[in-house]
């Protein structure tokens, strides 16, 4: 008798919400790994909108959602991402359909009215420039997180990475804008013949305590 069904056990007789299913669970967690190279298919664009509808539920502090993206999917795009990329990545975004800049807005506090009424804007524009980016990186980082998850939970496969110049792909993709890159995300359909066995993770008793 696994945990996971006593867990579902549980909160189904005691009348709580149910989790989700076994399946999904596999599919976003324990078979999801970070892939290096990608089959030769094409990702629908529909597919990136609904993974961008998806991340963009992630939680921020105060529904900030400082998140930006940008899929690049033509070949002559590709080639500055890959200009900008560590010499280990480029053959990786060679491989991937579409590599995804993830990003954060530096005025992500422009939206304030719109996205958080109930907030004070002048408050969070007075902040200081480092106060300013600090919220925007962790929070689009959170948001980050559920982009991966949402990629896995459409049947597609990614793999990120931090290996590039900074200042090449935002001085090319982001000149004139606010936004600022924080890492790479290549996505497709992986090929799992080019997969290591997973790595072992820290056991619970290793990383966790309960107070």
């Amino acid at each position: 008798m696994t945990l996971l069904w006593r867990l579902q056990h549980k909160y189904t007789t005691e009348g709580t919400i149910n989790l989700i299913p076994d399946d999904a669970i596999k599919t976003i967690f324990e078979s999801g790994r970070s892939h290096r190279y990608y089959l030769d298919r094409k990702v629908d664009e529909m597919l990136l909108q609904r993974i961008y509808e998806l991340a963009i539920l992630a939680p921020s502090a105060s529904n900030l959602c400082p998140l930006r993206v940008t899929f690049v999917v033509s070949e002559n795009q590709k080639a500055k991402v890959i200009e900008a990329a560590a010499d280990g990545n480029k053959a990786k975004i060679k491989s991937a359909p579409v590599v995804a800049i993830i990003a954060h807005d530096e005025k992500y506090y422009d939206l304030i009215e719109k996205l958080s009424p109930h907030m004070d804007g002048n408050a969070f524009r007075n902040k200081s420039d480092a106060e300013l980016t600090q919220i925007a990186i962790e929070n689009s980082w959170l948001q980050a997180g559920l982009l991966i998850a949402a990629v896995r939970s459409l049947g597609l496969d990614s793999g990120a990475m931090s290996g590039f110049d900074k200042n090449v792909i935002d001085d090319y993709f982001y000149k004139n804008s606010s936004w600022r890159s924080n890492f790479l995300l290549n996505i497709g359909y992986g090929d799992e013949t080019e997969l290591h066995p997973r790595g072992p993770r820290p056991s619970f008793e290793e990383a966790c305590q309960i107070l």
